[in-house]
């Protein structure tokens, strides 16, 4: 149950219950406290295989409470069998809860009798387990703990640690509470335990923010296209397909604002496919003029290969900017080796892409840089960071195009959400989020939602967005340069020495 509960509190899922009016929202106390259930159980075993037991099923109720909506895409929209759909989801779970196992049996094997120890053994072996997750095979860091901190005391830690910085601090508070009351350690020091965690969560609160710009931008007006195409339509020649055409061609041409956003795949058919002069027609409206355009479409030829991307109109460019999809989603958009005959099993539309460069270059559009994000690649705050090296070319105003559409009226449309929130309190940068079926919304550098759209509904939001042209936060400088290295050497350290501490014993 604390599994569960920790999967809620990235979004709480119930329009009812014991929190009404919190539907969607994350809530941090409720990370923290089910969070504190794990290590109160693993203070009270003492071999470490009982460890790797209690992390696995939590990490497995947790994980598959996060992300069960999997399940529709593979089986409601892929057409793979409901059995195996249910055993991809769990199989998933079960193959990424490994990582929290291992370190749950490893806090069991090292754990020393100081509380202090125990608290930073398992925050940093939570640390190791959560970037384990988050990179390797790809990655896949959906639902880290540190999202539910979109809001709450550790919230001012964003722009200087990052979330897995943060979900580290919460997994190490949460040890504190589980210590006071453990078996095996010490307790005399409980008091000072309790002070220890009022002070970090002071001291959070305290920190300074993030550079701001001498002369903030002028804002800019801002048209984010919400089709609301169901994905059991979307790709369907005789329904989905001429309504998109229609009705993003038509939104795109009767826009009056500064910038015109599109979502992923807005339109769903390869530029050559479109009818004729459709294309042209789009590219014509744009080509003088104080507007510009961003749509999401597929681009390629069999030859050539496929890529999801985003297109930029902008009057006065001879060519169109493009923006291509570089983090790929396994199995929707690339095939792993292997898999092949898994992916055959399902009907997914161009489920193998290219993939696009890291560092691509921003739109500059109206006195800022836009940067482009597809869906996904929202969930890799390094990723994103890597464009802020060049101070000078950094992005004024980030931008996700997203389909969720693939798992339906859910609560990952939400989830996502406070994703999107978490990359602007990184990086300081306001977040434009334009999607097929929600949740579209404005986003500012603070990571509060300014607009949003009503999920599941045909709607165009009009906005005035303010872009950011000022200094990278620390978070932006040290993982745009060397990644999340720093993080996974802090936690390699932490761990080596409960290690030789445990051997000297």
């Amino acid at each position: 149950m604390a599994g569960v509960l920790q999967a809620w509190s990235l979004a709480w899922p119930w329009h009812t219950g014991g929190f009404p009016g919190h539907h969607g929202q994350p809530l941090w106390w409720l990370q923290w406290l089910s969070l504190a259930v794990l290590p109160a159980a693993l203070l009270r075993v003492q071999r470490p295989w009982h460890g790797v037991l209690i992390g696995w099923a939590f990490a497995c109720a947790w994980l598959c409470a996060t992300f069960w909506w999997l399940f529709i895409s593979m089986h409601t929209y892929g057409g793979l069998p409901a059995p195996l759909a249910v055993l991809a989801v769990l199989g998933l779970a079960a193959f990424l809860g490994l990582y929290y196992a291992v370190a749950c049996g490893l806090f069991v094997a090292w754990r020393g009798e100081r509380l202090a120890g125990a608290v930073l053994l398992f925050a940093a072996l939570w640390l190791l387990a959560e970037l384990a997750r988050g990179q390797w095979w790809t990655g896949f860091p959906w639902g880290a703990g540190g999202y539910a901190h979109v809001e709450g005391p550790l919230v001012s830690l964003a722009p200087w640690m990052g979330v897995y910085g943060i979900g580290a601090v919460a997994s190490a508070a949460a040890m504190w509470l589980a210590g006071l009351r453990g078996a095996h350690i010490a307790r005399w020091p409980g008091y000072v335990a309790l002070l220890a965690v009022a002070g970090v969560l002071w001291l959070a609160q305290r920190l300074p923010q993030a550079p701001v710009a001498a002369a903030p931008n002028k804002p800019v007006s801002v048209a984010l296209l919400q089709g609301n195409i169901s994905q059991g339509e979307k790709f369907q020649a005789s329904s989905g397909i001429p309504m998109a055409l229609a009705w993003y061609a038509q939104q795109l041409q009767q826009s009056q604002a500064d910038m015109v956003i599109a979502p992923e795949t807005a339109i769903p058919v390869l530029l050559q496919q479109t009818p004729h002069g459709y294309w042209q027609e789009l590219q014509q409206r744009f080509a003088s003029g104080q507007q510009a355009a961003l749509i999401g479409v597929p681009l390629g030829d069999f030859e050539q290969g496929y890529t999801n991307s985003m297109v930029g109109l902008v009057p006065g460019q001879p060519e169109a900017y493009r923006y291509d999809k570089h983090h790929l989603v396994p199995f929707g958009e690339f095939i792993p080796p292997m898999f092949r005959w898994f992916t055959d099993l399902m009907q997914i539309p161009l489920g193998d892409f290219n993939r696009g460069g890291m560092n691509q270059p921003s739109l500059p559009w109206a006195g800022e840089r836009w940067a482009p994000n597809i869906c996904y690649e929202d969930l890799f705050g390094e990723e994103l960071a890597s464009r802020f090296v060049d101070n000078a070319q950094s992005p004024t105003i980030m931008v996700n195009a997203s389909n969720i559409a693939w798992f339906g009226d859910s609560i990952a449309i939400d989830q996502h959400l406070q994703i999107s929130r978490m990359r602007t309190l990184e990086l300081a940068r306001p977040m434009l989020r334009a999607t097929n079926t929600g949740a579209t919304a404005v986003i500012d550098r603070a990571g509060v939602v300014q607009q949003i759209l009503p999920h599941q509904s045909r709607a165009v939001l009009q906005a005035q967005v303010q872009g950011v042209d000022a200094g990278p936060t620390w978070f932006a400088q040290w993982a745009g340069r060397w990644g999340l290295w720093p993080l996974w050497g802090l936690g390699v350290l932490v761990v080596l020495a409960a290690w030789l501490g445990r051997r000297r014993r």
